[in-house]
Order: C-alpha cells, then sequence, then structure tokens
C-alpha cells in the first residue's frame, strides 16, 4: 500500500509553476493596495477637504471688513434683515462682542426693493427723513462708509425692545430708481 501521503512539515513540497507564482504575486499586490493605498488615498483627500473647509471659515471670521456676498439666511434672520429681490452689491459684516452683536449690510435695490425692505422690517418709506445720516462715525469706522457723495441722502432708526434688532438705515437716491441701502442692525444678547 504506497499511497500518497500528505504533506509533511519540513518536507519540500511539490514545485509551483511560474504561472501559479506570477498569479499569487499578482493577488498578494493586490491585496497590499487595496489594505494600504486606498484608506492612505481616502486620508489624504479628506485631510484636502478639510484643510479647504478650515481656510474658509478662517478667511470668513477673520474679515476686518465688508465682505461680497449675502449674509447667510441664519444672520438675516437674527438680525431680521428681509434682503429684497432683486438686491445686487450685496456686501455685509458681522461684528460680536459680549455686549451688543452687529450686521453691517449694503445692497442696491429698485424702488420697489426698497419699498419691500422697508415694510419687512416694519416701517413705511415716508419714516424716512431726508439728510438724516442715522449711522453713527464708530460704525462708519468699522466699514468703511461715507456719506458725503453726491445723492440726496435720507436715514431712520427702527428701534425695537431688546433681544429684536434696532435698525439704523442709510439711503442714498443717487441713482433715480435705484437706490443704495446702508444697514446697521444691532441686537444685545
Amino acid at each position: 500500500m504506497t499511497g500518497d501521503l500528505p504533506q509533511q512539515p519540513g518536507e519540500p513540497g511539490p514545485a509551483e509553476d511560474r504561472r501559479h507564482r506570477n498569479r499569487r504575486r499578482a493577488l498578494t499586490l493586490l491585496i497590499i493596495v487595496l489594505l494600504i493605498g486606498v484608506p492612505a488615498g481616502y486620508l489624504v483627500i479628506s485631510a484636502n477637504q478639510s484643510r479647504a473647509s478650515g481656510k474658509d471659515k478662517e478667511a470668513k471670521y477673520s474679515a476686518t471688513g465688508l465682505t461680497e456676498g449675502w449674509p447667510s439666511k441664519l444672520q438675516r434672520r437674527i438680525y431680521q434683515v428681509p434682503l429684497p429681490h432683486p438686491a445686487w452689491w450685496v456686501a455685509y459684516y458681522e461684528t460680536n462682542n459680549w455686549r451688543t452683536s452687529r450686521l453691517y449690510v449694503e445692497f442696491e435695490t429698485t424702488d420697489a426693493g426698497l419699498s419691500a425692505f422697508l415694510t419687512g422690517i416694519g416701517v413705511q418709506e415716508s419714516e424716512l427723513k431726508r439728510g438724516d445720516l442715522t449711522i453713527g462715525a464708530r460704525d462708519r469706522d468699522v466699514t468703511g462708509w461715507t456719506f458725503d457723495g453726491p445723492g440726496t441722502w435720507s436715514g431712520l432708526v427702527h428701534e425695537q425692545e431688546d433681544p429684536a434688532p434696532t435698525h439704523d438705515i442709510v439711503v442714498n437716491h443717487d441713482k433715480p430708481g435705484y437706490p443704495r441701502v446702508y444697514l446697521v442692525s444691532r441686537t444685545v444678547p
């Protein structure tokens, strides 16, 4: 009875042919790439996305003046700033401290947009007082606004009880039919 016995430990096995060896090496390489390469690639992509997100936030929170674009919906809701449609040349800046938070907004709109904006705040266009520059020097310094250019200037202050914001509004009627609005919405937390 001379049957084939199973291979014993320490005994050399049958010789591996070249095709089988190449297939085994390719499979081993594939496993290494899948186990190491894919997670490493994912980490690189994730790190770059995280880094880019951090730079966006850093730019947003390190801004020291008006930033082109619309304030977020949350900011518009907190500061009760109903920007009209259409509005263009929109820019904003937000400051916060322990006592007062402010949102500075400037935009250009149409006469109908101005009426809709003022109605949304809770005032009428007839409440604008010609020549009344209601935004103070401190707020002008923060934004760089100067109200000495051409045009007919008017303004109003819309005061509300805390925690509702107070609105200081100045409107330049330099371009007929397209008023430019400057707003400081101030709230006390």
